[in-house]
């Protein structure tokens, strides 16, 4: 169970990484003004757009760029603070991961379900999206599940035994 938990840190670790740059830069443009952004990010998204067909992107409807909001006000600093609690193996990384993908998950089953629903998606732009869908998954089981190598007393504080009074 260890090298499985090893194994599912790294990719986690790495999804956290990019979910840590990607997020207030490619996906912060959806609700934020564009002069905030260099223009080759504003190229890079709207190529993107064209590219996969993104309506979501390119449309920007009003449930879409609420989601945006809440990866970029809850999910990201997440995502940072998970980043940083794999790489020092930090105790609450477990909680963080629980949350962060909860979090995911509800938005990716609102989005995939938009997409699929719509008839206007690409099996390209599909394809895209669900990846995003297993990684909430796997940091929603990380959560669940105890990678910590220690036993479910650990921590806990020994009952100190009372001596009887005559």
């Amino acid at each position: 169970m260890g090298a499985l938990c090893k194994l599912v840190d790294a990719i986690l670790f790495v999804f956290f990484l990019v979910i840590a740059i990607v997020a207030p830069l490619i996906d912060g443009q959806t609700c934020l003004p564009h002069h905030l952004f260099p223009s080759f990010l504003v190229e890079l998204k709207s190529w993107y757009a064209q590219d996969y067909g993104d309506y979501l992107v390119s449309e920007k409807p009003h449930f879409f760029v609420g989601i945006v909001w809440l990866e970029l006000v809850f999910q990201w600093p997440l995502a940072v603070a998970c980043v940083y609690g794999i790489a020092a193996g930090k105790s609450w990384v477990s909680t963080a991961c629980l949350m962060y993908g909860a979090s995911t998950l509800t938005s990716m089953v609102a989005i995939l379900s938009e997409l699929s629903m719509s008839n206007r998606a690409s099996e390209k732009l599909l394809m895209m999206y669900y990846p995003f869908l297993g990684l909430a998954v796997l940091a929603l089981l990380r959560g669940v599940l105890d990678c910590s190598g220690k036993n479910a007393s650990a921590g806990k504080r020994p009952v100190p035994h009372r001596r009887k009074k005559a």
